[in-house]
């Protein structure tokens, strides 16, 4: 089965709305999806809420959509790691 891959720049003044989008869009098929923060230096929480529905949406069909943070800035990590999200992400520099 092909994975389509898929690459999303996230901008910190949008991050909210861009992934909600990209949660919308995912429908299920095999795909991976790299979403790159290297603009982002904050998240609230909104953004981790967002992030939250993106990875149940991602695992809810059998871990068939993979999800990747790219260039995630370490004080970003480390609230993601606080809320427990960076087991539902991979992540590459």
């Amino acid at each position: 089965m092909p994975v389509t891959p898929m690459l999303l720049n996230i901008d910190e003044s949008r991050a909210v709305e861009a992934l909600r989008e990209l949660a919308q869009k995912l429908d299920g098929a095999p795909c991976e999806v790299v979403l790159d923060f290297s603009s982002v230096q904050r998240v609230d929480s909104s953004v981790i809420d967002a992030l939250a529905d993106l990875a149940r949406i991602a695992n809810k069909n059998d871990k068939a959509t993979k999800l990747v943070l790219r260039n995630v800035n370490v004080n970003v990590y480390k609230v993601l790691k606080l809320v427990k999200l960076t087991g539902r992400f991979a992540f590459v520099s």
